[in-house]
């Protein structure tokens, strides 16, 4: 057996490439306006023809869906907006028989309100799922318990009538907090897991994992309605350990895990094997090289993309995992705006750009996320502030510019224009047909304008197919040991135009180079290369500049 036999066959994910799908948003075949379970079936040989290897699927769970869906009313129960539970079942076995595994989101720090436990929860301070969510008194003035903010704007608190308590929500109020230090919300939730590993689910994508344990002494934040105090407690890693030991190991089930705060020195401790907690890890801060640090309007005080540091932070997370660990790598997913027109040029230089950020993410160690649309070079939507769903832009609008007026509405807009959630939410484009044949329907979502510029049909019939890059990326990674196993050197660290690194295995090394600006740029080691493997252009040799945006993976 190989070296690459023996990674596969001890951890699967590590040889993997995984597409991430928005259920609500990438396929609708009974006209609802709504995607559905029956829709990914429909396109499962277009995923194998791309050649991913598993799904991550967002929430498909019963909700009321004031967060799209991350607002849980009952685990075990498909929402009738997507099917049934046999649909899904069906969709799992489907999958299986072409290759591809299924890992399903959950959502283990909060539920809806709707969830019956709540509900139950709420009724006394007594009875069997009283302490299944975190509730606390008023002080005795009267005000809230302490001074935290939500995610999604304004306080983490809410005062219950029927209770007449405060219950902990770290995001919307329909979201209340779920008590991890209850062992029987725990076990509630191991439970949940083994029944979907029963129907053949391969693993877990679990929502902000890393927020599940409190600080039950409630300090106040430094500053008010802030959320510094919400990552991290005092008791996560052993309740990530002990899902492990419960369920994890014994069902060997994949896991990948949301961890907004996290640096590259903290992975280790959440994915060294010899930690026994997760498999993979989800970071934010690479995706906030073009945030204002320290600015009291959050994610929409933003400035120019610093490649620099983005160099440095994908770098850092190489190193501090290299043997310790594993990345999971990404640029989009349903939380991220497009990159290419948050970070890349989505006009001129749209195939370059895509195809160039696709190049330096999949030369990485680590396993790969593509996110739906990510593959044909989909791009952010143009709004008004009416047409936006996302709760979280509206509850922050509310927040910073009508309460506070920290930021003017033209900055905000500015902003949501770049970063918002649902620039990712906007219905998948199959073609050029009414409403970009997502659906017969009206959308839940108002389609991207660019549709019939920007879709599947088109892109898979060009000579520039961003579609097909992606195929022989993935066809590359599948083949060579040396982007399985081999090291991680950077070059030209301060250069804010170029990305350029090498991986070296066995003694060979490759060069893997990407010009992430609008100029023509030189490059290092030109004449030392021997061999292009891939280029997003049409390079012969490597003599001569490179382009905008252009990229390549060539052989030293």
């Amino acid at each position: 057996m190989t070296k690459r036999q023996e990674k596969i066959a001890e951890k699967w994910w590590k040889n993997a490439v995984i597409y991430q799908i928005y259920p609500k948003s990438f396929n609708d075949t009974n006209g609802d306006g709504i995607g559905d379970i029956a829709g990914i079936i429909e396109k499962i040989p277009y995923l194998k023809t791309l050649g991913v290897d598993g799904l991550w699927i967002s929430p498909l769970y019963l909700s009321p869906q004031v967060d799209n869906g991350y607002d849980i009313t009952d685990y075990r129960v498909i929402d009738p907006m997507f099917g049934t539970n046999e649909d899904m079942y069906d969709l799992i076995k489907l999958a299986h028989a072409a290759g591809i595994k299924i890992i399903m989101d959950f959502v283990a720090n909060h539920t809806s309100d709707q969830a019956f436990w709540f509900q139950e929860s709420r009724k006394s301070k007594n009875n069997f799922f009283s302490d299944f969510y975190i509730w606390q008194d008023a002080k005795p003035d009267g005000s809230e318990p302490n001074n935290w903010g939500s995610n999604f704007g304004g306080s983490a608190w809410t005062f219950d009538e029927m209770r007449q308590q405060y219950y902990l929500h770290y995001y919307a109020a329909e979201q209340p907090d779920l008590n991890w230090e209850n062992e029987i919300v725990r076990e509630y939730i191991y439970d949940m897991m083994r029944f979907w590993k029963s129907k053949g689910v391969d693993g877990w994508r679990m929502d902000v994992i890393t927020s599940i344990s409190k600080d039950l002494s409630f300090p106040d934040n430094v500053k008010n309605l802030t959320t510094s105090n919400q990552q991290n407690g005092p008791r996560m890693h052993e309740f990530i350990h002990e899902m492990n030991r419960q369920v994890l190991a014994p069902c060997e089930m994949m896991s990948v895990g949301e961890s907004p705060a996290a640096k590259a020195s903290d992975a280790p401790s959440l994915v060294s094997p010899s930690r026994q907690e997760l498999d993979m890890i989800f970071t934010f801060e690479h995706m906030h090289i073009d945030r204002k640090p320290g600015d009291v309007n959050g994610r929409w005080a933003l400035q120019k993309r610093d490649l620099v540091s983005l160099k440095r932070i994908l770098s850092d997370w190489q190193l501090a995992l290299r043997d310790n660990g594993w990345n999971a790598l990404y640029f989009e997913n349903h939380d991220r705006a497009r990159v290419i027109s948050r970070w890349g040029n989505d006009t001129t230089y749209r195939y370059a750009s895509a195809t160039a950020f696709a190049t330096i993410l999949h030369g990485l160690q680590g396993t790969p996320y593509i996110y739906q649309g990510e593959e044909i070079g989909m791009v952010n939507a143009d709004y008004e502030l009416s047409e936006y769903d996302d709760i979280e832009l509206h509850g922050n609008y509310e927040q910073y510019v009508v309460q506070q007026q920290t930021i003017s509405h033209d900055a905000f807009m500015q902003a949501a224009y770049k970063v918002s959630r649902d620039h990712a939410r906007t219905p998948m484009q199959w073609s050029d047909d009414k409403h970009a044949g997502f659906s017969d329907g009206h959308p839940w979502l108002k389609v991207n304008l660019r549709f019939p510029e920007i879709n599947v049909a088109k892109d898979l019939a060009s000579k520039q197919s961003i579609f097909a890059y992606y195929q022989k990326l993935i066809q590359l990674r599948k083949s060579s040991d040396l982007l399985l196993e081999g090291s991680y050197e950077l070059l030209l660290p301060d250069d804010d135009n170029l990305f350029i690194y090498k991986r070296s295995w066995q003694g060979e090394t490759w060069l893997i180079v990407a010009n992430f600006s609008e100029e023509m740029h030189s490059f290092p080691l030109a004449t030392a290369c021997s061999e292009i493997i891939l280029t997003n252009s049409d390079r012969q040799d490597l003599s001569g500049q490179l382009k905008p945006y252009e990229a390549f993976i060539a052989k030293l």
